[in-house]
């Protein structure tokens, strides 16, 4: 069914882009802008907790309602009902595809999935005991030397390197992941859905439909989560004036660490570090003793339990059933328990998708990779945002070091 719209969407034109303003005057470059021309709020917010930065039409975070939209629809429900095209069309535009857009989307996305040969031989060249978010932050590196539209900052252009990027950055992971393995990379194929895409190229085989769509759903729930440091990361470099390909490299250093989508390879590290699940109890007090972080639980934002985590966790018991891993239900459940009991903290985002992406046979050091090609949809409809009614981010810091001195010479 065709959906009301309000916002233009993504199409080839220069008004492809929905661009909402938020009443706000473009800012001069930080030469010609006083840092004093308000007064300065001289509390420190640490970690800027607490902070309102700015304000987002792509997503809503609500830990009262204890629920996450994408432009105002519940992303737990999308990702039972819709795909990942889907969904990035809808947080790039604003509104869901209606068929005609949506067979253009997918016409787009997957004509552009193979790599440059350029760009794979640069890929099979690098270290394979590298991290695989620093293959992906090479190729996105590459992707934007090599296009000659890099600096435009145009709707169009704009909306052409998303599409680009939400194609190509499975086929790097998927490449990465194989070269590891001592295997051949497999090209992608245009006749295939995006998520039945990712299997193909990775393994070889697409799995059974009912995994295909606790992937796509884990896809979408780690599509876009609002200002995370990620993203927020995105805006700042976007804050600039500099170009897309750079906002994204910005997001993936932050992405890589394990305080944010590094957590996901750290839950089933954790795991392997307890072995049996009976030594649960004895490994999450020595753990807490030590002052160590348990990852894969709780989160800034949600104090009552992650919003996405109830419809992931329904689709990984399924898939841990469908592969008969019950020992890694056994690891999650007394895991899961064990520290609502003693820190009273629940499972994130992270805990359920790093254990449904190991049972569908990815290596653990591809998670976080994996996380980045769900989040880019999520990235670039914030640069587009930011872009669209600039201001420089440029907070100020309260100095705390030595009163002022006199300089001396050294002789």
């Amino acid at each position: 069914m065709k959906q009301h719209r309000e916002l233009s969407p993504m199409r080839s034109g220069p008004e492809s882009v929905a661009t909402p303003s938020r009443s706000r005057a473009t800012d001069p470059p930080e030469g010609e802008q006083s840092m004093t021309e308000n007064v300065p709020d001289t509390r420190v917010r640490r970690g800027l907790v607490g902070v309102t930065a700015d304000t987002t039409s792509i997503s809503d975070v609500d830990p009262c309602h204890n629920v996450l939209l994408y432009r105002g629809y519940p992303a737990s429900e999308l990702a039972e009902s819709h795909t990942f095209v889907e969904v990035a069309h809808l947080l790039w535009t604003g509104e869901l595809p209606d068929p005609v857009e949506l067979a253009e989307l997918e016409r787009r996305e997957r004509a552009q999935r193979m790599l440059a040969p350029e760009l794979e031989r640069l890929l099979l060249a690098l270290p394979t005991d590298c991290h695989p978010m620093d293959v992906l932050r090479t190729a996105v590196s590459w992707i934007g030397s090599a296009d000659p539209a890099t600096t435009d900052r145009s709707a169009e252009a704009s909306a052409d390197k998303t599409v680009h990027l939400l194609a190509v950055l499975p086929t790097v992971v998927a490449l990465d992941q194989r070269r590891r393995r001592g295997q051949r990379p497999i090209a992608p194929r245009e006749d295939l859905g995006h998520a039945e895409n990712v299997f193909h190229m990775t393994f070889g085989a697409i799995p059974e439909p009912e995994i295909v769509r606790a992937f796509e759903a884990a896809m979408i729930l780690y599509a876009e989560h609002s200002f995370s440091a990620s993203t927020f990361a995105a805006r700042t470099v976007t804050s600039t004036r500099s170009d897309l390909y750079s906002a994204v490299v910005a997001a993936l250093g932050a992405l890589k660490g394990e305080l944010h989508g590094g957590a996901n390879e750290a839950v089933m590290n954790q795991f392997d570090d307890i072995g049996d699940p009976d030594r649960v109890d004895e490994w999450l007090t020595a753990r807490l003793e030590a002052g160590d972080t348990v990852m894969g639980f709780g989160h800034r934002v949600y104090k009552r339990g992650d919003s996405r985590v109830p419809a992931l966790h329904a689709r990984m018991r399924r898939v841990a059933e469908m592969r008969d891993e019950r020992a890694l239900m056994a690891h999650y459940e007394v895991l899961a328990g064990a520290m609502l009991r003693e820190k009273g903290l629940r499972p994130n985002l992270d805990y359920a998708a790093g254990s449904l992406f190991h049972l569908m046979g990815f290596d653990t050091p591809m998670f976080t990779a994996l996380f980045a090609v769900s989040r880019i949809s999520g990235w670039t409809a914030h640069v587009i945002e930011q872009a669209a009614d600039n201001i420089l981010i440029r907070p100020v810091a309260r100095y705390a070091g030595k009163a002022r001195r006199e300089v001396l010479a050294i002789r």
